[in-house]
């Protein structure tokens, strides 16, 4: 197992600021909301440069997935996590869905 497999969300969400993914996206009806800018995006208009899935080892509710996100003209990158499971948020969820599942994507464990 890579040291990198496991990283903590925490640790996952600064390395990606590393790399310039400095601005997060959180859950709105419609879309995502990018908050440094206050800008609405559309999940479609963006492209997934890497997705890394947390699952916690004894209480399901720890489970999460992060995304690395740019916007096609790269103007906006950031970050976006998502929690899976019974209790998602209904807006996470739909975002998600409509996210591109083609692109530079890389997945991982953490």
């Amino acid at each position: 197992m890579s040291e990198r497999s496991m990283e903590t969300l925490r640790e996952a969400i600064a390395r990606l600021e590393g790399r310039g993914f400095v601005g997060a996206f959180r859950p709105r009806p419609g879309g995502l909301l990018e908050l440094d800018g206050a800008e609405a995006v559309a999940p479609e208009n963006l492209v997934v440069e890497e997705v890394v899935r947390f699952e916690g080892e004894s209480d399901p509710e720890d489970e999460a997935v992060l995304f690395a996100l740019r916007t096609r003209d790269g103007r906006i990158r950031g970050t976006f996590v998502a929690g899976y499971g019974a209790r998602s948020d209904p807006d996470c969820a739909a975002a998600v869905q409509r996210l591109p599942r083609s692109g530079p994507r890389e997945a991982r464990e953490a």
